[in-house]
């Protein structure tokens, strides 16, 4: 329990965080740290509107995906302290019980009768099939290193002694903070920001959602940013007490954050060159 404290803690400010991080890289002042979080208590207050043309599911789906994450949460230990669900192949579970969630939204999109929004769902199965098999390989890898096949056991149970489980333990932080970019819908793969459809992902299918529902869906995507934090905490904890693992887990949830905006201006630093490039091709063909 003591992981899922934390997590709901670190989820009310960490997109916050970012947020404040990329507006003073970017030159600018920016909103307060817990302003996302009172657009999404704003959002609570409101009441939903739906559309004649969705079911039930268009009805349940945020619901589920929030409690889908809620309940992947539930699984993820703290250093030595198992999780409040804990069992041999767990997280084969979190996965599906992610996609659960996941395949919910995905045809509550496809329920709305859009075509716009049926293309941003089509691209959201597209990488969510590309996640998948990255997750599975680096905690199978984990598995086999440890000899355990739980959360609780393959954290509790890592120690690093030598050059080859130091370079796993960078490469799985690596891994999951790009999973995390994907499955949040940041960039590379998209940006939360634009309004270009040939961009738009997780954004154009829930353009159907208001109010409550949508102020959940906005919680939950904190909720994943953190999620995956811990998760990446849990491969340096190891067995640490509490007195030290907490620290270190906030610690490794801003560098977390840090990260996601270091890689944001690195890409568009790259999309700036490609640019510059194509352009000056062009100016020496004609």
């Amino acid at each position: 329990m003591v992981s899922f404290l934390l997590i709901i803690l670190v989820s009310f400010f960490f997109t916050g965080f970012v947020i404040r991080t990329k507006s003073i890289a970017g030159g600018r002042k920016g909103p307060g740290i817990m302003q996302p979080m009172k657009d999404i208590i704003r959002l609570w207050r409101k009441g939903s509107v739906y559309s004649s043309t969705t079911g039930f599911i268009f009805q349940i789906a945020p619901t589920v995906y929030f409690s889908s994450v809620i309940m992947a949460i539930l699984m993820i230990p703290q250093g030595n302290s198992p999780g409040f669900i804990s069992f041999e192949g767990d997280f084969v579970m979190f996965a599906y019980i992610l996609a659960l969630g996941k395949f919910l939204m995905i045809i509550s999109a496809l329920d709305t009768g859009s075509s716009f929004e049926g293309m941003g769902a089509s691209r959201e199965a597209l990488f969510s099939m590309l996640v998948e098999p990255a997750f599975f390989i680096i905690m199978g890898s984990f598995a086999l290193f440890t000899g355990n096949t739980s959360f609780q056991g393959i954290f509790g149970s890592l120690h690093y002694g030598s050059e080859v489980s130091y370079m796993l333990g960078l490469l799985a932080t690596f891994v999951f903070v790009l999973i995390a970019m994907i499955e949040n819908s940041r960039m590379p793969v998209d940006d939360p920001n634009t309004h270009l459809e040939l961009t738009m992902i997780h954004e154009v299918m829930i353009l159907d959602n208001s109010g409550f529902d949508l102020g959940l869906i906005m919680y939950t995507t904190n909720l994943k940013f953190a999620m995956y934090g811990a998760i990446i905490s849990n491969f340096f904890i190891g067995m640490l007490p509490f007195a030290f693992s907490i620290p270190l887990f906030l610690a490794i949830l801003y560098f977390h954050s840090y990260f996601g905006v270091a890689a944001h201006i690195f890409w568009r630093f790259v999309g700036v060159r490609q640019i510059c490039v194509a352009f000056f091709m062009l100016n020496i063909k004609y």
